[in-house]
């Protein structure tokens, strides 16, 4: 089931993301991919407030970030989105923190959910994917430690040698 998200509402719920960031809207595609690419899924995400010139979809894999034109907010957009989809928004799922937004996914049966619920899947994959991280980097062994450590030309581990 593909995912239609508000951006702007998510970002301040994902931790380590702020809409203070310069690079905001990027860093969310970025864990938007990772979702996407774990969870086999697809995302349109919508952001409102794009400076002139620079709105319109990008797409960055199975992600599809919508930069909405000043003047337009990413509800107004995503409402027309659902419409547009007709029969078929009860194959998606909608991410917002706008009652009114997700109330409309509902009356055309498409399933809807808090940037908070979605904030914390967003939040649990980075974690198992740290977690991962880290138990590949544990199960290098010695050898293979020393033999990386002199393709690289680091000095010997315990200032051997």
């Amino acid at each position: 089931m593909p995912y239609i998200i508000d951006g702007h509402n998510l970002i301040p719920k994902v931790p380590g993301l702020s809409l203070e960031d310069l690079d905001d809207e990027q860093q969310l595609v970025n864990l938007l991919q990772d979702f996407c690419r774990v969870k086999q899924k697809k995302v349109e995400v919508f952001f409102d407030n794009a400076p002139a010139g620079s709105s319109g979809a990008r797409t960055f894999g199975c992600v599809v970030a919508r930069f909405i034109r000043q003047g337009r907010t990413a509800d107004q957009a995503i409402l027309e989105k659902l419409r547009r989809l007709e029969g078929e928004a009860r194959n998606w799922t909608v991410v917002s923190s706008d009652r009114e937004v997700r109330n409309s996914a509902r009356s055309v049966r498409a399933k809807s959910m808090r940037v908070e619920e979605f904030a914390q899947e967003l939040s649990a994959l980075a974690a198992d994917r740290s977690q991962q991280m880290q138990q590949d980097d544990a199960d290098l062994s010695k050898q293979e430690v020393d033999e990386w450590l002199e393709l690289f030309g680091a000095d010997e581990p315990d200032g051997e040698g």
